[in-house]
């Protein structure tokens, strides 16, 4: 039997981390399994490993920390061969210790990390390695998708930057440019089931729009077209405080009584970190999205996967799907925010929980 292309890029790509110290460039169409690589991943190899994203929000989600946090990045621009770009910092013990057993680095949603903070990492590994390989020798696994969120670069931010760099892009990195990189592509998308659907998505997404897509998306267009709200339709909105007041405004339609469902906070778990509401305000008949996959063996539901609420019992939701013969029964999830350290014993790179947010996703 042949392999199925998913099946095969992830062998590749497991492979790879396994068996090689080459740098991998994961990436994907959202729905390609990424998430899921990412987070079966441990399990699949025994190298010392630190997982890190370049938001606190990304980071939580990715089950890391922040790229800044981990290796005590200053928010300035790095500038190759300044003065400022030789970045001194005092870690304590511990975290040299992690720093010099690492065997492999992982930076999920890459897409938003700057080509000058690749170099600030390569710097602190080299340094405290005392390494002169790319990345001190360490091994990348860059997770994301360059369709989605770029690097944020400010203006004078730029003009600093500007004489070292192509782009502002982590493949710019001077570092990367002297190391070995394989990309993987997956493929393989398990989001949307229809072919044709999925060939308009990919037309827009690689700029490919001809008049055939135009007339494809203008026959769904009806000017001044009022949906009814027991149809489900999703309002895309530019700023938060409109979709808030759509939503409150929906809500306060329903004729249902109001529960509230206060998130459970743990630790240290400041509040710029936190993955969803820390007051969930829910009624019966009401829609909703989940905001992170299931991690059961189920796997019941997805980021992004819209339902509408079918009961509220006590602490229990029923979420009802389009296309779904069961009603799905949601329970809290933990998020739990981490901290990595070394343990002399085992010689291994183990991870702390030092905070937790428990909240229905």
């Amino acid at each position: 039997m042949t392999a199925s292309p998913l099946n095969h890029e992830l062998q590749l790509a497991t492979g790879y981390v396994r068996d090689t110290g080459c740098h991998i460039f994961l990436t994907g169409k959202a729905g390609t399994g990424k998430t899921t690589f990412l987070q079966t991943l441990p399990s699949t190899t025994d190298k010392r490993l630190v997982i890190t994203a370049p938001t606190g929000v990304a980071a939580l989600n990715a089950g890391g920390v922040t790229i800044h946090s981990f290796f005590q990045l200053p928010l300035g621009p790095f500038i190759p061969g300044s003065d400022a770009g030789h970045i001194q910092i005092r870690f304590r013990k511990d975290k040299i210790s992690v720093l010099q057993s690492l065997d492999l680095l992982v930076i999920d949603e890459i897409s938003m990390v700057r080509a000058d903070v690749l170099d600030a990492v390569d710097s602190v590994l080299r340094r405290v390695r005392r390494s002169r390989l790319p990345f001190g020798g360490v091994q990348l696994l860059m997770i994301g998708d360059l369709y989605q969120l770029p690097p944020v670069v400010k203006g004078q931010e730029w003009l600093l930057l500007q004489p070292y760099y192509k782009s502002p892009y982590f493949f710019d990195s001077q570092a990367l440019a002297q190391a070995e990189m394989v990309t993987i592509e997956l493929s393989h998308i398990y989001r949307q089931s229809d072919p044709h659907f999925i060939d308009l998505l990919n037309k827009i997404r690689n700029g490919r729009v001809d008049t055939g897509v135009l007339g494809e998306l203008n026959r769904r267009h009806f000017p001044g077209y009022t949906p009814d709200i027991r149809e489900g339709y999703i309002t895309l909105c530019s700023h938060n405080r409109l979709a808030e007041a759509l939503n409150t405004a929906r809500l306060r339609a329903l004729p249902q009584n109001l529960r509230v469902f206060e998130a459970e906070i743990e630790g240290e778990f400041p509040e710029h970190i936190h993955p969803t509401a820390r007051t969930l305000r829910l009624k019966t008949g009401a829609q909703v999205m989940f905001i992170r996959n299931d991690t059961t063996a189920q796997k019941r539901f997805f980021n992004g996967k819209i339902g509408t609420i079918t009961r509220i019992s006590g602490e229990t939701i029923r979420v009802q799907c389009p296309g779904d013969a069961e009603e799905i029964e949601v329970e809290p999830t933990v998020w739990e925010n981490i901290d990595y350290s070394f343990n002399r014993e085992t010689l291994e790179i183990t991870q702390t929980r030092i905070g937790a947010f428990t909240q229905y996703p």
